[in-house]
Order: C-alpha cells, then structure tokens, then sequence
C-alpha cells in the first residue's frame, strides 16, 4: 500500500545543509522568510564533518606528533632548541576522538543556531518533482554511512528504478540518524511532500573516484583517510593536488612512508612554480617520494600495490597497504532528481548567473554544485546573498577576489591575480616579494621558508592579487582580500604600521619593495 504524503509550504526551500546551504537557511531566519531545510546526513556538509575541519585537526595532530619525534631523533646531539624527549607514541583512537569532539561541537553549533532563527530542518532524502515541489523520505535506518556508500547507493537506487536513497546532503556521514533540529522530524519512512516559492540547491560535490581504481578496501577517499584505525607501513597517494599533498603530510609525519604520484610534471600544477617548489623542497626533506610525469593503472592483481607507468613509459608497482585516491571533485548532481528541472548546465555543473539564479525561474543553486572553486566561504557568501535576494534586496556576487589555502607544509594563499594571471589579462603590473628568510617572526619559530608576494597595476599601484607560501601564512588571507575589496594600492599597506615582530611584516614589507624601497632587504 502506499503511503499517502503529507504536504507543507514554505517560501524557501533548501535542499543541502553544508555551508552554503545552512549559512542560506540561517540569513533567511534573519529576515523573516519562512525556509525549510532538507539535509539527509549531518548538518555542516562536506566541509564540516569531512573536509576542512577534520582534515586540518588531523593535520596539527600530526605536526604536534612530528615535533615531538624531532625532538627525540635529535639524541646526544640534542636539539638547537635544547628540547630533550623520548620516543613518542600515539593513540589513533584518542585523536580521531578528539576531531570528532570538535566536528560534534560545530555541527551542535549549527543546528542550534537554525533553531534560533526559526528554519525547519527535515532531516531526509530528497526528491525533486518540479521547480516548486519536493518529496522527502525520511529512512534513518537505511541511510549511507558515509560518502562512498552513498554514491553507491543512489546508483543503486537509479539502476533498479526505485525510490532514490540518495542524500539531499552536501557530505553523507556516519552519524546520520540525528532527529531534525529546529523542527520536528517526520515518522520513519513517511513521504512528506514540500511546495515552495523559491527553491534553492546547495548538494555540494564529491570526491571523484578512478574506474581503474575503486574505492574500496585499501582504495580510500579523504573521507577515510580522515577517520584512520591505524597509520599504513606505505600509503600511496593518488593526485599531488592540495588535499592529497595536506592528508599525505600529514600520514607521513605520523610516521607512515608515502609515496605520491602526479600525472603534472610537479606538485600542485594549479599554483604557479614559485610557489609549489617551498613545498616540493618539503615534502624532500620530509622523505615523501614523487613520482611526477606518472600514470597509475590499477592495483597490482595480488594486491601488494600500485601499477603504474612512469615518464619514460616504463611500468612498476608501488608497494601499498593503503591507497589514497585525491583526484578532484566533482558536482554532486546525481540522486535527487535534478534532472527533471532540465537546468542549463556548464560541464557537470549547474550554471548560475551572478545572482546565483538557475536557467528556471525562482530556482537557485550555489556553492560546489556550480563548479569551481569549491571552497567552503565561496557557498557561504552565494547563501548569505540568495537569501538577501528572496527577501528583496539588490545584491549580486562580483567579489573583487576569493581566497584559496592550501594548509600543506609550508602553507600556501592565494589572492587574486598572479603574475602570469595578470600577463594573461593584458594587464602591465609590478610585483615584488619579501623572503620570510629576512623575518624575524619568522626566525624565532623555526619556519623562514617562503615570501609574500604583491601584484599590483603599474600605471596606478592598485594591488590586484597576493600570493604568499610559508608556515602560518593562511591567517594572512583575511588582510590580502580586504585589500583588494578595498581597493587599496600599494602606498596604503606601505604606509600602515604592522605590528612587530609578527608574520604580516612581510606584507608591508612587499609592497616596500614594490615601490622600490624595502626597509630589510
């Protein structure tokens, strides 16, 4: 028998609660437009339970344990530091506790903060019926228990023609059995069946997984890797971009061997040389093989590693008890029906004009689901500004800049324009670096390698990009995009007092050096 739907209205309707979908639901509570929520796993999305937070708790874990064994290898010898130590051990248990603690706080955070400001969260799976209509079934029980599982079962789901089991979740995640908060939940299994004014879509991305090598045994996705029951005697990783470069770091300064291999002739091929050779000069030090100019075919047919051809087109195997495959990701656009709204599309991602409106009237999509870059403040921004929109405002997003990190060792940001973007634009620029090597900060924490880089237009001195690669770097971010938001040319940095002896010296620093005369080098 089939069970008869419930029916409610709203005006807005969302379907994903990772960051830009929740940031959407909470600024629309704000102004007072009715919104409903549907997220089929944990609230915080990709990012929150199994991307940046996890990822960068893993990572200081890591670097702490790291810094401890430095101490204990430095021996009789000791340490420049005079940090005498043992040997240490680690708990993998106790850590990956201890990151959970912390997603469990901010995913609490998130939920507490949608109740406040009045937004229903259905906790299911969605279905698209039309632009204006949505059924969501409520199945705890059955739901995926993580993101691998969850791609599984929606093609399942699509194979055999049935009710899909797919999230209407930007990051499917263990812990997917929550009631919703800010609502009341639905009885198990009940079909509710939601009509709204606007529909907006917020199901983020999902690790792209190789054919020739599946997820799957000791075939991982960041999303294990992030969860790790013991540290492999050689982890293989698959990709030399920032999250195969951060988790195999990491891996390795837990004291794993790691191996990586990189189709590109370097590491990071998104980022410009001059700041992917500090980190490839680190990654050597830190005794990580690179296999550059590589190819992997598949797993050995025994299992003992990784067939793969190099650039002389010679084909070996890699020994690995562990692969990590970190290829990209791509929109997650399969499972909840959006192909029944015939949405224009640009490759695999939904096209959004700069108001983040679909080809369909009143049907909205933001974050990964609208193709690159996929970053987390990306959405969060689009979300804020959807909602502003519904409630009447003019807003457009035309953000003169939007940050990228890589927290690899050393860190990397970029801002803007590069050199070689700029020579690509038409534009005549001048640009200049400082050397963290002539930082004192920098001196006293043991990091000096690495700079900071301004771009800025000739004729004018407006500053259109930065770039810097060094330790802590990332917290530099904030003040290289404000400046461009600003407008700001290089004679206002020049002229502000920063604060000594810190990191950001090297900023003021920069542009000194652009103008033509740097105080310290």
């Amino acid at each position: 028998m089939t069970m008869q739907a419930n029916t409610e209205n709203t005006t807005l309707l969302i379907i994903g609660g990772g960051p830009g979908g929740y940031v959407a639901a909470i600024r629309a509570g704000q102004l007072g437009i009715p919104t409903i929520l549907v997220e089929g796993a944990e609230l915080g999305g990709t990012c929150l339970n199994i991307g940046c937070i996890p990822s960068k708790a893993l990572i200081h874990a890591a670097e702490e344990f790291h810094k401890v064994a430095q101490y204990a290898a430095a021996g009789d010898r000791g340490h420049p530091l005079g940090i005498r130590s043992a040997a240490p051990t680690i708990d993998l248990a106790q850590t990956v506790h201890w990151k959970d603690g912390i997603v469990k706080r901010l995913t609490g955070g998130v939920g507490a903060l949608l109740k406040k400001n009045k937004v229903k969260v259905v906790k299911g799976w969605a279905t698209i019926l039309d632009g204006k209509t949505v059924e969501v079934r409520t199945a705890p029980a059955a739901q995926p228990a993580d993101e691998a599982s969850a791609i599984a079962a929606m093609a399942a789901a699509d194979a055999a023609g049935s009710a899909p089991a797919a999230a209407a979740s930007s990051s499917p995640s263990a812990e997917a059995n929550a009631t919703s908060a800010g609502g009341t939940g639905n009885q198990a299994d009940a079909p509710l069946r939601i009509r709204c004014e606007h529909l907006l879509l917020a199901t983020g991305s999902q690790a792209v997984e190789l054919p020739f090598l599946p997820f799957g045994g000791p075939v991982v996705s960041a999303t294990e890797a992030l969860s790790p029951q013991s540290v492999p005697q050689h982890l293989v990783v698959v990709g030399a971009g920032y999250i195969g470069l951060e988790l195999g770091t990491a891996y390795r300064k837990l004291g794993a061997r790691v191996s990586v291999v990189e189709a590109a002739g370097r590491v990071l091929p998104a980022y410009d040389d001059e700041l992917a050779k500090p980190v490839a000069a680190s990654l050597k030090r830190l005794g990580i093989e690179l296999h550059l100019e590589s190819s992997v075919l598949g797993m050995a047919p025994d299992g003992s590693g990784v067939r793969m051809r190099n650039a002389g087109g010679e084909e070996t195997v890699l020994a690995a008890d562990r692969v990590l495959v970190a290829v990209g990701r791509r929109p997650r656009t399969a499972g909840f029906g959006l192909e029944s709204l015939m949405l224009d599309m640009h490759g695999r991602a939904v096209r959004v004009d700069n108001q983040c409106r679909t080809s369909m009237r009143n049907v909205w999509a933001i974050g990964d689901l609208t193709g690159e870059p996929m970053l987390a403040h990306r959405a969060m921004a689009q979300g804020e500004m959807v909602a502003e929109i519904i409630a009447g405002k003019r807003r457009h997003f035309t953000p003169a800049a939007i940050p990228a990190v890589c927290f690899t060792d050393p860190e990397v940001v970029v801002v803007g324009a590069s050199p070689q973007d700029a020579a690509r634009l038409g534009l005549d620029v001048i640009s200049a670096s400082f050397p963290f090597s002539a930082n004192g900060r920098a001196m006293t924490i043991e990091n000096t390698d690495g700079f900071v880089r301004v771009v800025a237009r000739r004729d004018n001195h407006l500053i259109v990009g930065w770039q810097a690669v060094g330790a802590g770097v990332a917290e530099l971010s904030t003040a290289f995009v404000q400046s461009i938001e600003m407008g700001a040319q290089l004679e206002d940095v020049a002229g502000t007092i920063h604060a000594h002896p810190t990191l950001g010296e090297a900023v003021q620093e920069a542009a000194l050096r652009a103008l033509g005369h740097a105080l310290h080098i």
